[in-house]
């Protein structure tokens, strides 16, 4: 299903109808995250278990998992893996199991996990369970592959909605100043608005050139603190900021559904990612825009990036040499292990480029060495360190903090054993306070030792799957690499036939590199509009007379969009098109807010 298009309904609904849990399998801590905090506000028991947990966290987790009434367990692939996960999975009741980002099956994709490929080994574990793959960015190959690694067999269905979105106009331009094209387009198109550079520090620049243009922006990035990213992204949800300037890190997992507009100041290197965050416009329906801006020697620097994504086998081993010495990891030493990781002090005590370190990275991770969280979430935690009459004593005493407290021990169950994951604004909706003020009534109650408060954490680490070698026997399977790096560089070619094609509707060369070869002409994006104006064919009077009664005789019925109008006509397109625009200049027909079509 395209992005947005609701594909957790597809497992939630279900795993709601029926007894016991569903176990969602996910990469994103983010996503996790949001999920388990949007069903706890309706009222639904979930909890996840991020990369980077401590063990006896974890086990906490799935005891209570086990014993409650939890109806939803969100588990990154790596723990599917580990002991005590295998430990604990037979007594969780699981009823369905969601793999969520299912394209990280396929080592031909652009998101390859190797953790993906044990994910099949959960249907001798739990057979006769029913397996659910999701993703909104898989070709046909990827979608093989799927059905192929998770051991669907013959009997598998494929479900595929149209990747079209008739309410969202493709377009691309080359302007000679993008920040000027950009702050006409935001001027042009009111409403929010997301607008994505390549750099941290381009996200900066841009924000701050907005700002001397009246516009409401600010700017985000992996490299900001947790604090500073959600107070961001929450001033740019409920619209005290019109625009967010950020890197790709900003988008996953937020449902708003207004966004206007969504702005590429450079073009990604795919069209998966493009596809993706461009769809973040217009979730609800109604007229938006996806605006790609670019230059025409960007393509030279993608493929020169593309190169660096593909180091040396020496280049590889050198920077996993340096790793290991800098973790002053013994031979045999690591394996099934978190470790904190410092990627600027390994950069900088051993004189490495920040881009080739993680591109190394990322090899090691798809060779199976190891694995990068470069923002491992771990969620607030809390626990009581006073015994329960110096805790009735300070509740007489500070009679502002008592509901907090009552809060705490009425939510959390055996908070006085151990510690208890919490929600800082999940805790300040329920008290109907600001977060802000529950992060400082926390902080108190910690100070005055009534708790032990620790806030929440982004810390980048690193899961290392096979113990520490020596360097020169670390392999690449050249075959794979050699393979891995074509479909790179295929990906690469069409996103660039795609921005520089000036022919063929936009929205449906998207969708056919999805599989959908059924969609047609969107009508709306700048190709399309450039044919229609071209174009004109020639019209005579009794076919102008006939088109316009047919649009008259269906928009009687109701506003109806592009798609549905033009079957309805049943004449040439361009022919069609030429009427539609003479009525609208007319004031014969009107644009609803939701892209139709009306009679005035």
């Amino acid at each position: 299903m395209p992005t947005g298009g609701g594909k957790s309904l597809c497992y939630q609904l279900p795993a709601l109808a029926m007894e016991g849990l569903c176990l969602v399998v996910s990469p994103l801590i983010a996503l996790m995250k949001d999920q388990v905090e949007g069903l706890r506000k309706k009222g639904i028991t979930a909890f996840a278990i991020y990369s980077g947990m401590k063990r006896s966290d974890v086990a906490h987790t799935l005891r209570t998992a086990c014993d409650s009434n939890c109806r939803f367990l969100y588990v990154s692939p790596e723990r599917l893996e580990t002991h005590l996960f295998k430990e604990y999975l037979p007594a969780l009741n699981i009823q369905l199991v969601a793999i969520d980002e299912a394209h990280c099956v396929s080592q031909w994709g652009y998101d390859f996990r190797p953790p993906y490929l044990r994910i099949a080994a959960l249907r001798e574990e739990l057979p006769g369970i029913p397996l659910l793959a999701l993703t909104a960015s898989a070709t046909p190959e990827v979608q093989g592959d799927i059905v192929e690694k998770l051991q669907f067999g013959r009997q598998h269905r494929v479900f595929r909605q149209s990747y079209a979105r008739p309410n969202l106009s493709y377009s691309v331009f080359t302007p000679e100043a993008k920040v000027n094209k950009l702050v006409e387009i935001l001027n042009n198109v009111p409403g929010s608005s997301i607008v994505y550079c390549r750099s941290r520090q381009r996200t900066k620049e841009i924000a701050g050139q907005l700002q001397s243009y009246s516009i409401g922006a600010d700017y985000y990035h992996a490299g900001l603190s947790s604090q500073e990213r959600n107070s961001r992204q929450e001033a740019w949800i409920k619209d005290k900021t019109r625009v967010m300037v950020c890197t790709n890190a900003f988008g996953m997992g937020i449902d708003k559904p207004d966004v206007r507009t969504v702005v590429h100041m450079n073009m990604p290197d795919c069209l998966e990612n493009y596809y993706q965050e461009a769809g973040r416009a217009g979730r609800d329906g109604k007229k938006s825009y996806a605006v790609l801006l670019c230059q025409p020697d960007e393509p030279d620097t993608l493929r020169e990036q593309l190169e660096q994504r593909f180091p040396t086998i020496d280049t590889v081993r050198q920077v996993y040499q340096a790793i290991a010495n800098y973790l002053q990891l013994p031979i045999g030493s690591g394996e099934s292990s978190y470790v904190d990781f410092d990627l600027a002090g390994l950069v900088t005590n051993f004189q490495l480029s920040t881009g080739v370190v993680l591109h190394v990275l990322k090899v090691l991770e798809q060779e199976g060495y190891m694995s990068f969280n470069d923002q491992v979430f771990l969620p607030s935690r809390v626990q009581f360190v006073c015994n329960k009459e110096t805790l009735y004593q300070f509740e007489q005493d500070y009679p502002a903090l008592e509901p907090l407290v009552t809060l705490l021990l009425r939510s959390y169950e055996g908070i006085f054993d151990r510690f208890a994951s919490i929600f800082e604004k999940q805790l300040a909706g329920w008290l109907r306070k600001d977060a802000h003020d529950i992060v400082k009534e926390l902080q108190l109650l910690h100070r005055y030792r009534i708790i032990e408060y620790e806030p929440q954490k982004d810390n980048s680490q690193l899961y290392l799957t096979q113990p520490r070698m020596r360097a020169d026997a670390v392999h690449i399977d050249q075959a794979g690499y050699k393979k891995r790096k074509q479909q790179s560089e295929r990906r690469l070619q069409t996103f660039i036939d795609y921005t520089f094609s000036k022919t063929g509707c936009r929205s449906q060369f998207i969708a056919a590199y999805f599989g959908d070869d059924k969609a047609s002409p969107c009508g709306v994006c700048d190709t399309c509009l450039a044919v229609n104006k071209k174009q004109p064919a020639a019209l005579t009077a009794e076919e102008f007379t006939l088109i316009r009664l047919r649009i008259e005789e269906c928009l009687a019925r109701g506003p109806r969009n592009t798609k549905d109008l033009l079957r309805h006509i049943a004449l040439p397109e361009e022919k069609a098109w030429q009427v539609i625009e003479f009525m609208q200049q007319e004031r014969k027909l009107l644009i609803t807010e939701a892209g139709l079509i009306r009679l005035s």
